[in-house]
């Protein structure tokens, strides 16, 4: 019986512990791939849980427990927890940093097509057809830049927010 659920609380009642891993995964549990219909749930549960100390509480019938098991998948999902944070926070880091050197290229080109416009009085064929260049491409550059700092990175951040609340979580059999 579960004695107390907090708000801040997340419960997963399990048949076995196999329900927690990939059954595609024929490892032992401390290296098996987690399922992703749990991570799933655990996405859905954490989305409204405030960043701080949860408790990932599963409950699996009294007979189909071991301690040594309990102390490994714990084990195991700290360990996942980790790395995905670890994995998806460069990630994010790179797309910021990728995003801010498109809209700086961005930037640079336009100013290449300005500074032929302005400052050349031969309209060439070569000049003309650099400035139809470098102009879209510009826009372009600095455009994608600016989505991939404000709108990509943004899309990562909310998995980034899960696994930072994951890895702090405590995992508590019940």
């Amino acid at each position: 019986m579960i004695k107390k659920i907090d708000s801040n609380d997340i419960v997963v009642s399990l048949d076995s512990y196999k329900e927690m891993f990939s059954y595609f995964d024929p490892r032992s549990y401390p290296q098996r791939s987690m399922s992703h219909d749990l991570l799933a749930e655990l996405k859905r549960a954490a989305k409204d849980k405030k960043l701080g100390v949860i408790d990932l509480k599963f409950v699996i019938h009294k007979s189909k427990r071991t301690k040594k098991k309990d102390i490994m998948i714990k084990k195991r999902l700290k360990e996942h927890f980790s790395k995905h944070y670890d994995i998806l926070k460069k990630e994010r880091n790179n797309y910021i940093k990728r995003g801010i050197i498109y809209a700086l290229i961005g930037v640079i080109l336009m100013l290449l097509a300005t500074t032929l416009l302005f400052y050349t009085d031969q309209k060439t064929f070569f000049n003309q057809f650099l400035i139809v260049l470098l102009e879209p491409g510009g826009w372009f550059l600095f455009w994608e830049g600016l989505y991939l700092v404000i709108f990509d990175s943004k899309y990562r951040t909310l998995d980034l927010e899960f696994y930072k609340k994951m890895q702090k979580c405590r995992v508590i059999f019940l």
